[in-house]
Parts: C-alpha cells; sequence; structure tokens
C-alpha cells in the first residue's frame, strides 16, 4: 500500500463537473493498492497518516500531526501509483484488481475513522474518472509505502 501525503490549506474532488468532498486546512492524500496487501498494511499506512509530524507547532517546528490540530483529510484512491513502465506503455499489474480494491479502500476508510474523528475524514468516488484540486502548503509532499522489509526496518529504528 502506497499514500502520497500532501500538506493543504484546501483541496476538493469533482466528478462531472461536481464537487462531491472539500476540505480546507489538512492532507490530500493519494491512495495506491497493490494485489497483496493486507489489513496489516491498512494499519501501517493509518499510523503514519495520523502520526506523521507535518505542521508547524506554536514554535514553526514541525511537531504537530493532523490529529493535534484536529485538520481534514482528503482521500482518493489512485491505483496509478502501482503502475509500472513497459516502454512508453503504462501497466498496472501490480495493482489490485478494481473489484478487490473497493472493498479494500473501503475498509482503509473504516480504520482511519476508527483511529481519528470520521467528520474530518472525506474522500472522492472509488473508479470514478476524479479531478482533484489542491492547494498544496509547503509544498509539501510525502511519499509512504507498507512494504514489510520497509515496515521491519522502521520498526527496528523506532519510526
Amino acid at each position: 500500500m502506497k499514500a502520497v501525503i500532501q500538506r493543504v490549506t484546501k483541496a476538493s474532488v469533482s466528478v462531472d463537473g461536481q464537487v462531491i468532498s472539500s476540505i480546507g486546512n489538512g492532507l490530500c492524500i493519494l491512495i495506491g493498492i497493490k494485489r497483496d496487501d493486507t489489513i496489516e498494511d491498512i494499519k501501517y499506512i493509518v499510523k503514519k497518516i495520523l502520526n506523521t509530524k507535518i505542521f508547524d507547532d506554536d514554535n514553526k517546528k514541525w511537531n504537530a500531526n493532523v490529529m493535534d490540530k484536529q485538520y481534514e483529510i482528503l482521500c482518493i484512491s489512485q491505483f496509478t501509483l502501482y503502475h509500472a513502465l513497459k516502454g512508453n506503455r503504462l501497466d498496472f499489474h501490480k495493482a489490485m484488481s478494481a473489484q478487490d480494491a473497493g472493498p479494500f479502500y473501503n475498509k482503509f476508510l473504516v480504520e482511519l475513522g476508527k483511529n481519528y474523528k470520521p467528520e474530518l475524514i472525506k474522500d472522492g468516488k472509488f473508479g470514478a474518472m476524479m479531478e482533484v484540486d489542491i492547494k498544496n502548503s509547503g509544498p509539501v509532499t510525502l511519499e509512504i509505502e507498507s512494504s514489510l522489509k520497509f515496515n521491519k526496518l522502521n520498526e527496528s529504528n523506532n519510526v
């Protein structure tokens, strides 16, 4: 599982020209799901989204997370995060099938809501052609991936 996390002052997602979700200050997160992801991947990504210190504290230091600030989160499913290039052609064999990824993405949203305020969590429309409008603050963009090797390395370093 992969999350591209962007600190934003505002973000919105539109489908067919209609805004379906929007947030103010917070995080806009693009979520990629690969074929072999499990609930453990969801838990790892949720933990990192909620606990990464990406916002200023009172001393203008990055010592606050999204929960400390009580900011909103906008999640967007994005299968293209698990692409491979074959020459100039895109291949998505690493991505979970849409049939399986939809329920998996919903489990991710539920887990995020169990660990944070559900009313502060918004999302796009799974499987739809979406337009995402992001006003990146900083700009600050992080990429986090939940591969087992990466998890074990971070766990041993207490990250």
